[in-house]
């Protein structure tokens, strides 16, 4: 299992979840009404689940694939642990998880 924390944009805690590690985490931000909308629906062919890992967590991930970072590029407020949210597996223990300032989910009009 993985602890996810989703903190807002001003790093306040959002909630706290319990989710199975493998996971992915856009499914699973997008079923707790995060606001990511992942307009490709997880195919990487946008930047709309752009969301920034907590540094301690960051490092237990697998590395980004060339194809995440160019579209990292991009997406506004970008760090250097950014990530697309659908392309994080839930490692198993803890996930930090903060949304970037420029987050807006199309889906809610």
């Amino acid at each position: 299992m993985t602890r996810v924390r989703f903190l807002r944009v001003d790093g306040s805690v959002e909630r706290d979840i319990e989710a199975p590690a493998g996971a992915n985490l856009l499914d699973l931000a997008q079923a707790q009404g995060q606001p990511l909308e992942g307009a490709c629906e997880g195919q990487m062919a946008c930047s709309t689940c752009h969301v920034i890992i907590a540094a301690e967590d960051f490092e237990r991930l697998p590395p980004a694939s060339e194809e995440e970072d160019d579209l990292l590029d991009l997406a506004v407020g970008v760090t250097r642990t950014s990530r697309l949210a659908c392309q994080v597996a839930l490692p198993e223990g803890q996930l930090t998880v903060r949304m970037p300032s420029a987050t807006k989910d199309w889906r809610r009009r």
